[in-house]
């Protein structure tokens, strides 16, 4: 009886094991946390191990679950520290819950498969990822009105910018000073778009170049954990997004006034900068496309799925376009149904294509990141001079920045949220089915 316990308990800790590595490569990967619990309450289901005694509590940089009934309490903690975003992972972790009980997976497979998952490589080579991002913020630039031109030097910056992060990173150095030196070296790159003079809007790669640190993945899972009740874990998300913004904001800062910009100019540069567009939406459609499609590549979505988000960052872009300019109902009003169209046919293309909503929706409203505000609000407050007006001038448009990306942010979470609750009953009557097939083929994992 004694070596049966034991053997149990052995048992019994290696799922707890497998639970939580399944856990942690989720969390590592830039998961909501209602996808992480949701994921595995579903594998703990495949492993035997009863809902109503198994509890799970998620946090930023550890995950404990414990399993415990009248008589005995299991309790494991994993530490989670290498945080990225990797959109495929999440998606394979996803399908292989649901394989695992359709197809009757011993323990030693499942661990087989999830072994593969962690150790498999990403969908894009480093310097592959550095020119999308490279070519991400130069959709940006032509997003904001700059010209062909300027989108090169946007994109040769943004690419220079983004293997200088990467090499810090790998160097060890901290991750926000990784990010502050990323954006001193594409300001600076970036700058020499003015000396050249072929660019009829020079100033343009400066608001774009840097754009490929803007925290969207992070932005959109605090909105998503903040309404979802999971107050701790979205609020150090949000602090982790502004530390990154305040990063990029002091390379930026730095920068400036190591080139000795001269603050009156840049200022009067940006100010005048048009916020309407005066390019046909079959341009911005393009630019929206290439951006889209390059932040797809620093999230590591499916090559399969590249044209599927870059139809959704034009979707969104040109609903936003046509919100705010034809309607006129202003920008903020605009990003929110851009992002919302988005989610919206998201909610249905999940389906077509068998992957996550935010796979497919993040990627997609990127480019609605209203850079110009940013920029217009960075350079008021670097260049306060007393004078009256300056602190109105700056705290409006980072507001209506602010403004802008929390709806974003809210459009893209609002509709997957009510989706999810709307169909968490479907799947929950379907779980139930798979398990008492397997029961009924002797293949149920007890506890």
């Amino acid at each position: 009886m004694d070596n049966t316990m034991v053997e149990q308990e052995i048992i019994l800790r290696r799922k707890l094991d497998l639970l939580l590595r399944t856990g942690k490569i989720l969390v590592e990967s830039a998961a909501d946390t209602n996808r992480i619990v949701r994921n595995m309450q579903r594998v703990a289901a495949y492993l035997g191990l009863p809902e109503e005694n198994l509890h799970i509590d998620v946090t930023y940089t550890m995950l404990v679950v414990n399993l415990s009934d009248e008589s005995h309490s299991y309790s494991k903690f994993q530490k989670c520290e290498k945080h990225g975003i990797n959109m495929t992972a999440i998606s394979e972790i996803s399908k292989l819950s649901w394989r695992a009980i359709e197809e009757d997976y011993s323990l030693d497979r499942y661990e087989e498969e999830l072994e593969k998952i962690k150790g498999k490589k990403r969908n894009y080579t480093p310097y592959l990822v550095a020119i999308g991002a490279g070519f991400a913020c130069g959709g940006f630039c032509k997003l904001f009105g700059g010209d062909w031109i300027a989108f090169l030097f946007a994109s040769i910056a943004a690419f220079a910018g983004f293997r200088v992060r990467a090499r810090c990173v790998e160097f060890g150095i901290n991750l926000y000073m990784s990010i502050a030196i990323a954006a001193l070296v594409s300001t600076c790159l970036a700058y020499i778009t003015t000396f050249t003079g072929l660019s009829g809007t020079p100033y343009h790669p400066l608001l774009a170049c840097a754009l490929f640190i803007v925290p969207g993945v992070p932005i959109i899972n605090f909105v998503d954990d903040m309404i979802d009740n999971y107050i701790q874990v979205g609020i150090v998300r949000a602090v982790n997004t502004v530390l990154m913004v305040c990063a990029m904001a002091f390379g930026i800062v730095i920068a400036m006034r190591l080139l000795a910009m001269e603050d009156v100019v840049i200022d009067k540069k940006f100010s005048e900068l048009s916020m309407v567009p005066h390019d046909p939406y079959y341009i911005y459609a393009i630019a929206a496309a290439i951006s889209a499609m390059g932040f797809s590549m620093i999230f590591n979505i499916q090559r399969r799925l590249l044209w599927v988000v870059a139809v959704g960052g034009i979707l969104a872009v040109c609903t936003r376009n046509f919100v705010n300019f034809e309607l006129g109902l202003g920008p903020v009003i605009g990003s929110f149904t851009g992002a919302m169209v988005v989610s919206l046919v998201a909610v249905k293309a999940v389906h077509w294509f068998h992957v996550p909503n935010h796979v497919l929706t993040i990627p997609s409203v990127i480019p609605m990141i209203p850079g110009v505000l940013m920029y217009r609000a960075l350079v008021a407050l670097i260049n306060m001079h007393g004078v009256v007006g300056e602190v109105t001038v700056a705290v409006s448009n980072g507001i209506n920045a602010s403004l802008i990306i929390l709806c974003i942010a809210l459009g893209v979470a609002v509709p997957n949220i009510f989706a999810r609750r709307y169909i968490a009953k479907d799947r929950q009557r379907f779980l139930k089915e798979e398990l008492q097939k397997r029961r009924e083929r002797g293949k149920f994992l007890e506890w």
